[in-house]
C-alpha cells in the first residue's frame, strides 16, 4: 500500500487511529516511532525484527537503503489494516505492528515491504521537486508495479531461502490487473475488521 492510500481516504495521510507518539528510537540511522497498542507484543522483539529487515536492505540493496535514509523522515510502527504504507504529508513509512511481530516468516518480507514503501517515497519526492506535486491522472497502477519490480529485484539478490517468498509475492502482484494491483479499499471497514480481530484475540493485516 502506498501514497495513493491517503488520496483514497480523501486526506493528506491515512488515519492511523492514534495520535500517541509512543517510543522513539534510531535504528540503523533512521528515526523510528513505535506505537505499540498490543500488550502481547514486546517492543524489543519488534525493534529487533525491524533492525534485521533494515540490515537486509543495507547489505543487499545498499543504494535503496541510502535512498530510504534520504527520502523518509521516519519509520512508524503501529497497528494498521495493511502491512505497509507511505504517508506523503509526513514523509513517513508505516510498517504494521503485528507484521513485524510475526515469527512464522523471516525478516525478508518485512524488508521487502519497507523497500516497497521507500520507492513510493522516492517517487513522491521526485514529483514534489520536478512536477510541483501529485499530477492529475497519475497512473497509480504503474507506480505500484514499479515498487513490485523493486521488490522482485531485491528478492533475487537475497540468499535463496530468504528470497523465494519475496520473489513469489512480487511476481504474483505483477501479474494482477490495474484494479487489483492498486485497489480501492474501504479503509473504514478495514479498520473495523482489524479492531474486531484484536478484540477476538486474533490479528491480521492486508497483504
Amino acid at each position: 500500500m502506498t501514497s495513493w492510500l491517503s488520496r483514497l481516504l480523501g486526506a493528506d495521510t491515512p488515519d492511523t487511529g492514534t495520535r500517541d507518539t509512543g517510543t522513539r528510537r534510531m535504528v540503523r540511522g533512521i528515526p523510528v516511532e513505535l506505537r505499540n497498542s498490543r500488550a502481547d507484543i514486546a517492543d524489543t522483539e519488534v525493534l529487533v525484527r525491524l533492525d534485521e529487515a533494515l540490515a537486509l536492505i543495507a547489505q543487499y540493496q545498499p543504494i535503496r537503503f541510502r535512498h530510504l535514509q534520504r527520502d523518509v523522515r521516519a519509520i512508524r510502527v503501529e497497528r494498521f489494516p495493511t502491512r505497509g504504507a507511505f504517508l506523503p504529508a509526513e514523509r513517513v513509512v508505516l510498517t504494521e505492528l503485528t507484521f513485524l511481530a510475526r515469527r512464522d516468516i523471516s525478516a525478508a518480507p518485512v524488508a521487502s515491504s519497507i523497500l516497497h514503501e521507500g520507492v513510493h517515497a522516492r517517487v513522491h519526492g521526485f514529483r514534489a521537486r520536478v512536477m510541483g506535486g501529485f499530477p492529475a491522472g497519475a497512473d497509480m497502477a504503474r507506480e505500484e508495479r514499479l515498487c513490485r519490480r523493486a521488490e522482485l529485484t531485491f528478492g533475487r539478490v537475497l540468499p535463496v531461502d530468504l528470497g523465494v517468498p519475496v520473489i513469489v509475492r512480487a511476481e504474483q502482484s505483477l501479474g494482477l490487473s490495474d484494479q487489483e494491483v492498486a485497489p480501492v479499499v474501504d479503509w473504514g471497514l478495514a479498520r473495523e475488521r482489524q479492531d474486531a480481530a484484536d478484540r477476538d484475540g486474533t490479528s491480521g493485516s492486508r497483504s
